[in-house]
């Protein structure tokens, strides 16, 4: 994946995480609070209008009850009922609403009078409705009246309607009125629509204002964690423009000390850190003209030791042997601060293993105590002054600490050389193998016979390092340690360039 890819998916998922939920929660409280506003304040409308309509008509056909049907004769024909019930349905106010007007004969035989018949009928008049008109109420302190004034909301073919019923106190007709709520049903349903509107704009606009109050809160913690990771990538020298005296201005502020006094840290360490290897390379350089001088006089008095007094002669060897260690030491020494300044470079050349190896076994006068598994012809790129540096600590290691017989097998695998080399001792401990390439790191609990310096392993891993490649240690199940050398068969000297300046600063 690319960076810019890389970088476009981190943004997309910083952006759906904070920045979405604070747009999800504003959207939210806005959506609650316009349906909770939009739908209390359709009930209220809806109650306020159906209210009036409803008050109107029916005050209207009270009205007309009481000013024409009571005045009929007791027992009024239907021709008087249509022309009541017509008379009524001409004078209603707004709203305009159709009559009926119900009689009876003797033996139960209805009269009705109607209004419009093709409007409203008997049929028409809910069953409920007409029992709660026609039934007599006990007269009581509390109720002056038999018969009251009933009303019902109803649909009929598909529309709203109310009706209306009430009974001639002391004798005389039912009447019964019809009136189309559809002009409400009409006005609510714009009174929704409008609501709704509405409410969808307070959701797109609380999803703004969450928008902008979001970039608002969240550009300068962006920008903190913008700075934050520079810092994580080395660049001490992030700081964050500071405006305001809230919360983020404080945390900016904060940052920034914190930055500077990182990197203030960091100088030091470095400039110490950089004194301490000029001191160990002008010392390592400045212990290379004596020692010159006594390893010369070391190696005339060993030649001399069968002549010299046999009280002296393990003297002279103890001061051969020790000067030939302060001698590797110092060597190491060296090298170890060439890695460390980042000034080791590889000296590529095309090679054929096996007998680089046999070359480096042959010139330790290790032939004899090694057994080789290899196949001649194994051609790889790469350093072989390096590579007899990594075998010679290597194989030196398994011959002074591990047990014989010590194997080395060279192989190539998936484009890698691969070189073993196992021995057949006791093995590394746990708390001991994450450190065997440490300097100067000596498992002498494990190790008795550990007189080196404790840098043989850790210039190996260096060199492997430099080539791109890598040393693993373990145990072997059959018992012994096994340590893996794994480098690169066809390594550019571009690759190598890059690399060795990456190493070097590690």
């Amino acid at each position: 994946m690319s960076t810019v890819a890389k970088r476009a998916l981190i943004a997309g998922l910083r952006w759906t995480s904070l920045r979405l939920r604070l747009v999800v929660v504003f959207a939210l409280v806005a959506l609650t609070a316009a349906v909770s506003v939009a739908g209390i304040a359709y009930w209220l409308n809806r109650e306020a209008v159906l209210t009036r309509t409803q008050d109107s008509a029916l005050n209207d056909f009270r009205q007309a009850m009481q000013s024409r049907v009571a005045t009929l004769p007791l027992q009024p024909t239907q021709a008087e009922l249509q022309t009541a019930a017509e008379q009524m349905s001409a004078m209603s106010t707004s709203p305009g609403y159709s009559v009926l007007l119900v009689d009876s004969r003797d033996g139960g035989k209805p009269v009705v009078g109607y209004s419009d018949l093709d409007a409203f009928t008997l049929d028409d008049v809910p069953t409920n409705l007409a029992q709660q008109v026609n039934r007599e109420q006990p007269v009581t302190a509390g109720n002056a009246y038999p018969y009251h004034l009933f009303w019902v909301r109803t649909n009929l073919r598909n529309a709203p309607y109310l009706v209306g019923g009430a009974k001639v106190i002391g004798g005389g007709p039912t009447g019964y009125m019809l009136t189309s709520l559809k002009q409400e049903r009409d006005d609510l349903n714009s009174l929704a629509w409008s609501l709704g509107i509405a409410t969808g704009l307070a959701l797109l606009g609380s999803a703004l204002l969450a928008q902008a109050a979001a970039t608002t809160v969240l550009k300068p913690v962006q920008r903190l964690g913008d700075a934050a990771r520079r810092l994580g990538e080395g660049k001490l020298d992030t700081r964050l423009r500071v405006s305001g005296t809230d919360e983020l201005a404080d945390l900016s502020r904060t940052f920034n000390r914190t930055a500077a006094q990182l990197e203030k840290k960091v100088a030091d360490m470095s400039a110490r850190e950089e004194a301490s290897r000029r001191f160990v390379a002008d010392m390592s350089h400045e212990l290379r003209t004596p020692l010159t001088a006594i390893t010369a006089v070391a190696e005339v008095l060993e030649d001399e030791a069968d002549s010299l007094d046999p009280m002296i002669a393990p003297a002279v060897h103890l001061v051969v042997s020790e000067t030939r260690r302060l001698n590797d030491l110092v060597e190491n020494l060296m090298e170890v601060t060439r890695f460390d300044a980042g000034t080791a470079r590889l000296v590529l050349d095309d090679v054929d293993v096996v007998d680089q190896v046999t070359a480096c076994l042959d010139a330790r006068a290790w032939l004899d105590a090694v057994e080789l598994d290899a196949t001649r012809g194994l051609m790889v790129r790469l350093d072989p002054r390096r590579l007899d540096v990594i075998l010679a600590n290597l194989v030196g290691n398994a011959l002074k600490h591990g047990g014989s017989p010590v194997g080395v097998s060279v192989r190539a695998v998936d484009g890698e050389l691969v070189i073993e080399v196992r021995d057949h001792g006791p093995g590394i401990p746990a708390d001991v193998l994450p450190h065997v390439f440490d300097r100067f790191y000596k498992a002498s609990a494990s190790r008795p016979r550990s007189e080196g310096s404790g840098l043989g392993l850790s210039i190996a891993m260096e060199n492997a390092l430099i080539h791109g490649g890598g040393i693993t240690a373990a145990n072997s199940p059959d018992g012994g340690a096994v340590f893996t050398l794994r480098l690169p068969r066809d390594l550019e000297p571009e690759e190598q360039a890059d690399d060795t300046q990456v190493r070097g600063q590690s």
